[in-house]
């Protein structure tokens, strides 16, 4: 069996899969984001490998599974000071963390080819950002830091004692030279950043090494079973759900959403749209995304003390012209606002308006922004496929169909990211190749086609208008 470790923003997901990439079993094992200050969004790294050992205890007793491999995937932007040990020196910062826009300047003031190297869009929550605010408010857990780590990295780093890099994650830092494939040193050091810092690079394919005995007594597995580089949760997600067709574009609803297509060498996009790098040497993924989708729907079902059920509930309903307007943006927005500012509203409320109102507004808003951030994307063909855990429901898919105006297939792989780092792990272990990892794609189901509603297409034109745009 190999075995994925999915580190995501609210839970760590195991999943296990066969040696044909078939999912045998999953667990899960959540934790809390916190914000100690306006803008924050911390996490403590021992929350994360309290975690994955729960996890994969679960899921590996579940299925009496003996593992021959580990893969791993995480969230994307973070960063985790630590020293040489991988003891955290502070709480990781992760992508909704907002007070690094006060340093953007730092970046946009970068010469024209520096910005070309970088190609992604100048936000906020972004690592090199969040490390630039660090270096000037928090100099001296800068200085007592060895090691500046996206957060799957981190956990490899617990897992095998070994500290690296690689280009999934790294290109979503605004520290990569997308030119060379590797850390951008100059512009590192032109917004203050400690060079040393930066982790040596490998390709995500490759073996970091084994399972340390402590680690291997943690999480109730054999000492040495090799653990990939592993991958950025969007790079792992096109893996885990076989997307490697340019032209052919996924959407994936967590925490926050991504719109991903593959492209056919290294394009740069539009100005809110990123660049990244795919588990393929020469591969590149446009990617439009947005931060307040689940986190969104979350918040909103929590502040009124409704279920998820109430609100899927209310996607089943006829539009309404006279529900309120919801705009989502409690955390900014990146594609293709790019503006860390935004905050999020309902509009148009009135008296006669009640709970039922203001959830299936919330539902039409996330999709709107979702269209809005599509709209960014080089031309793709054929149906938007659908992955990730929040994007399940019928009621849901079919709005979202109708709203972004694009036929959705469904994938049979709710937990995309997971299966790809599961994958990954098989790859760099030498059980599979890329392409039948790949290859081994799940399939496709119902095809849900888009149907036009002059009505949505209103309440779009108000969303914009409550958005400012």
């Amino acid at each position: 069996m190999h075995l994925g470790l999915d580190l995501g923003t609210s839970s760590l997901k195991a999943m296990l899969v066969d040696g044909s990439g078939r999912v045998v079993g999953t667990a899960r094992a959540g934790y809390d984001v916190r914000t100690p200050a306006p803008g924050a969004a911390e996490c403590d790294p021992a929350d994360w490998w309290q975690a994955t050992g729960a996890a994969v205890r679960e899921v590996v007793a579940a299925h009496d599974a003996e593992v021959s491999s580990v893969g791993l995937s995480g969230q994307m932007h973070g960063v985790v000071l630590c020293d040489a040990g991988g003891s955290p020196v502070r709480p990781a910062q992760t992508w909704a963390d907002a007070r690094s826009g006060e340093v953007l300047d730092l970046f946009t003031r970068l010469d024209a080819g520096a910005l070309a190297r970088l190609a992604n869009p100048v936000v906020a929550g972004m690592a090199g950002p969040t490390l630039a605010w660090l270096a000037r408010h928090e100099p001296r857990a800068v200085a007592a830091a060895c090691w500046a780590l996206q957060p799957k990295d981190w956990l490899r780093l617990r897992l095998t004692g070994e500290v690296a890099a690689e280009p999934t994650d790294g290109t979503g830092t605004l520290l990569w030279d997308t030119t060379a494939d590797t850390w951008d040193l100059e512009v590192a050091e032109a917004v203050g950043i400690p060079t040393t810092l930066l982790a040596p690079v490998a390709e995500p394919t490759e073996v970091a090494g084994g399972l340390t005995a402590e680690a291997a007594a943690h999480l109730g597995l054999p000492a040495g079973v090799p653990v990939a580089l592993g991958l950025a949760d969007a790079a792992a997600a096109c893996l885990g759900t076989g997307l490697d067709r340019p032209g052919s574009a996924q959407l994936t609803i967590g925490t926050g959403a991504q719109v991903l297509t593959p492209l056919a060498s290294r394009a740069p996009g539009a100005a809110s749209t990123h660049l990244l790098r795919s588990v393929r040497r020469d591969g590149w993924l446009a990617m439009a995304a947005t931060l307040n989708a689940g986190l969104a729907l979350g918040w909103v079902t929590r502040t009124l003390g409704a279920t998820w059920s109430d609100l899927y509930a209310t996607a089943e309903a006829p539009v309404d012209p006279g529900t309120p307007v919801f705009v989502p943006h409690l955390t900014g927005e990146r594609t293709p606002y790019l503006d860390s500012g935004l905050r999020a509203t309902w509009a148009g409320l009135g008296l006669g308006h009640d709970r039922t109102d203001l959830l299936r507004a919330a539902l039409e808003g996330v999709a709107f922004s979702l269209r809005d951030a599509l709209a960014e994307l080089p031309t793709t063909t054929g149906p938007l496929r659908l992955a990730g855990g929040g994007s399940t429901h019928p009621a849901w898919r079919r709005l979202l169909a109708d709203v972004l105006g694009r036929d959705l297939v469904e994938v049979d792989a709710a937990d995309a990211s997971a299966r790809g780092a599961a994958l990954v792990g098989a790859v760099a272990a030498g059980a599979l190749s890329l392409d039948d990892a790949f290859g081994s794609a799940p399939g496709e189901g119902t095809v849900i086609e888009a149907r036009a509603d002059q009505r949505l297409e209103e309440r779009f034109a108000r969303y914009r208008e409550a958005v400012g745009r």
